[in-house]
């Protein structure tokens, strides 16, 4: 008898114009070739939908999409933050409060590294370009495809990412204007940017708690360090 799959739910995109929920299929493929089952999530649940669904699920993964509203994270808003989906952030704020009660494993990808820290106590940079001073400005935005790394991520020694990938160094895409700023407490940054812009998060003293600023799912068929934090993720959701 072969072993059951783990679920792993995924927190949904969302077109405010068109009132439709969406999921890039890069993220399917990248949790179905770990071995796990994915699980596109609704956004309008109710508190007992999520504690169910958290009870039924055995690993959460908090996908890339529109910018956090500031209040969130006590700012008024930056001139250059952009579109925001209250109906998601409301959801994934009570999702992963019920997700770590639970002590089920967490990824958080783009966005899902951003919700991770603003739901813990942390805050963000509104707006890379105008907010984080560089000497030469990385392509946080990148000019090309996904599937091309555009800048290079340091990874610090002894973290999970690093126990993960085997590597010091990951050749990462980018396609982001907003960034960790002030750490939540419990939080240590495991991978950084030139400059010292934060890429990486995790939590120690949790199960299997990753975050990354970058798109894993567009780079781990040709980059097998970053199909390993799809089957670490998968694998700790067994």
């Amino acid at each position: 008898m072969t072993s059951k799959k783990p679920l792993i739910a995924l927190t949904p995109n969302f077109n405010t114009e068109r009132e439709e929920p969406y999921m890039r299929p890069t993220y399917l493929k990248a949790i179905r070739a770990a071995g796990g089952i994915p699980l596109i999530l609704p956004l309008d649940l109710e508190e007992e939908d999520l504690i169910q669904l958290v009870d039924t699920c055995d690993g959460f993964l908090f996908t890339g999409g529109p910018d956090i509203h500031p209040f969130y994270f006590g700012e008024e808003t930056q001139a250059h933050c952009s579109k925001v989906c209250l109906r998601r952030d409301r959801m994934e704020l009570a999702l992963l409060k019920l997700v770590m009660k639970a002590e089920k494993p967490v990824l958080g990808i783009c966005r899902g590294i951003q919700l991770l820290n603003v739901a813990l106590g942390g805050d963000l940079y509104q707006d890379i370009p105008s907010q984080f001073p560089q000497d030469f400005p990385i392509a946080h935005t990148q000019p090309f495809d996904y599937v091309i790394p555009s800048h290079k991520v340091e990874v610090l020694p002894d973290t999970l990412l690093a126990r993960l990938t085997g590597c010091q160094t990951l050749q990462v895409n980018s396609m982001h204007h907003q960034a960790c700023r002030r750490l939540a407490p419990g939080l240590t940054a495991c991978g950084h940017a030139s400059g010292g812009l934060i890429e990486a998060i995790e939590k120690p003293d949790y199960p299997f708690f990753l975050g990354v600023q970058w798109h894993p799912e567009y780079l781990w068929e040709q980059d097998p360090s970053m199909r390993a934090i799809f089957e670490a993720f998968v694998k700790a959701a067994r």
